[in-house]
């Protein structure tokens, strides 16, 4: 009976430290803006193509966190550094729209445009941990020139 308790006590634990790690998957508002003002920092220190190319490989793990990644687009909407696909640099999405229709690229160089940094959204993104179209927001901010610097969030977090 009593490893039948402590079996049963285990699970429960384990379970509960799932749940926690689970939660931690996501990154928060707080993380994201961290992240942005640390990826705009590189591209002040290192220079954009630099810092470009560690926004996009991660090496050693660099910007990288929980579910948050660094993309970032020009004001023409040209992607010159995407974090979770890096097939997307080169190519112009300024005209991207989400599943309800929302061109969000163009709405975030419009918002770094007219107020140098913020939150944009919610808009409707792919999320490859649950496979569904989830609510998100991005922080952005500008960085060299006419290039805006972002880190997503998903809703709820």
């Amino acid at each position: 009976m009593k490893k039948s308790a402590a079996f049963m006590a285990l699970m429960l634990q384990c379970g509960w430290l799932a749940g926690v790690q689970a939660g931690e998957a996501h990154g928060s508002m707080a993380e994201a803006e961290a992240m942005v003002q640390q990826a705009v920092a590189l591209v002040k220190s290192a220079g954009p193509d630099k810092a470009y190319k560690s926004f996009t490989e991660h090496p050693n793990g660099a910007f990288r966190d929980k579910d948050m990644y660094v993309f970032v687009y020009d004001f023409e909407g040209n992607c010159l550094a995407q974090g979770a696909n890096a097939k997307m640099v080169g190519k112009n999405l300024y005209i991207m729209k989400d599943v309800d229709g929302k061109p969000f690229i163009k709405d975030m160089i419009d918002m770094v445009k007219s107020k140098g940094k913020g939150w944009y959204g919610p808009y409707k993104f792919n999320n490859a941990a649950t496979n569904s179209y989830d609510l998100k927001k991005s922080y952005c901010a500008q960085g060299a020139a006419n290039t805006m610097v972002c880190v997503g969030i998903y809703e709820g977090n």
